[in-house]
């Protein structure tokens, strides 16, 4: 199926100047359950949804979104609360309304087929974007995420959930979005680059969903989310033979190895790219390495166009 983002309208984007050239995006909106979901949508041509994690946002994907418009539809969303974003208080910052948000976008763009990129807590989002519709998924290409439960949390991650000290740090002072430009990449970020990514999160209340983001990570039994992604990691099973291609920045040590053995484990057919010198953002450590591969894979599992361009 091929679709172009013509018909969709575009606003100014109120960041364009602290974004500068890291952004060179239009910004589209759609009201999503009560409040503005704003997403990149550029190209023509069989689509790719990008679902991103907690603390990044759609700028997260901006060189994949450059690389492949040209021959695809990209589409790269921002959460409620994140990115270019409504950032409510009155919101439920829980993975089942994330993956209910993304599906009303995806249904009000009145998309029937699409590959998922996902990262980060976007491995669950998407999954559970992807359940809802199995048919309507081509393909998923995943970065070091998880989509099912691990007792695997890093310490510096377990304190940002303590209610008091984590909400001062997280939106009081920043610590995980700022934190995340300098701990999230092995290869590093200009001063210019680190600044775009933490724009949107400017004031304790635009912080909000960094710091919900991190409480919603169903560690105990009895956490209100767990029942959500077990049924996330439950309907794994049905994409087993889906083309799946899993790039994994090895430096990572937030979403380890121990996550890239269980996506292995539950998808024993899928392609593998371990990238040794990327950290957690690998889509901006390991863009060279992998590109290469990516386009290959896309070529070979997304089903040519049979539609004539609008």
């Amino acid at each position: 199926m091929l679709t172009t983002s013509t018909n969709n309208q575009t606003e100014p984007n109120p960041l364009a100047k602290e974004l500068g050239e890291f952004y060179p995006f239009k910004s589209h909106y759609k009201n999503v359950n009560g409040h503005r979901m704003h997403y990149v949508d550029e190209g023509s041509g069989p689509v790719i949804i990008m679902v991103h994690g907690n603390p990044s946002w759609s700028i997260y994907w901006r060189k994949l979104v450059e690389e492949l418009k040209s021959k695809y539809r990209v589409i790269a969303i921002d959460h409620i609360g994140c990115g270019l974003s409504d950032k409510p208080s009155d919101y439920n910052f829980t993975l089942e309304q994330r993956i209910e948000d993304a599906w009303n976008l995806v249904e009000q763009l009145e998309l029937k087929q699409y590959s998922l990129f996902v990262h980060d807590w976007g491995g669950a989002i998407g999954m559970g974007l992807a359940e809802k519709a199995p048919a309507n998924v081509q393909s998923l290409v995943v970065f070091n995420s998880a989509a099912f439960f691990s007792s695997n949390i890093p310490k510096r991650i377990a304190m940002c959930r303590w209610p008091v000290f984590g909400k001062l740090a997280i939106q009081g002072f920043n610590a995980f979005a700022g934190a995340a430009v300098h701990m999230a990449t092995h290869k590093g970020f200009s001063k210019e680059l680190r600044k775009a990514y933490v724009a949107p999160y400017n004031s304790f209340k635009n912080r909000r969903a960094t710091f919900e983001f991190v409480q919603d990570i169903p560690m105990e039994a009895g956490h209100p989310t767990r029942p959500t992604l077990n049924k996330v990691e439950e309907g794994l099973s049905q994409f087993i033979d889906h083309p799946m291609l899993i790039i994994w920045g090895e430096k990572d040590w937030c979403f380890d190895i121990s996550f890239l053995k269980t996506w292995k484990s539950k998808f024993p057919k899928a392609t593998v790219l371990p990238l040794r010198d990327s950290g957690h953002y690998v889509v901006e450590d390991g863009f060279d390495d992998y590109i290469g591969s990516l386009k290959q894979f896309l070529r070979q599992s997304i089903p040519a166009a049979s539609e004539p361009k609008n």
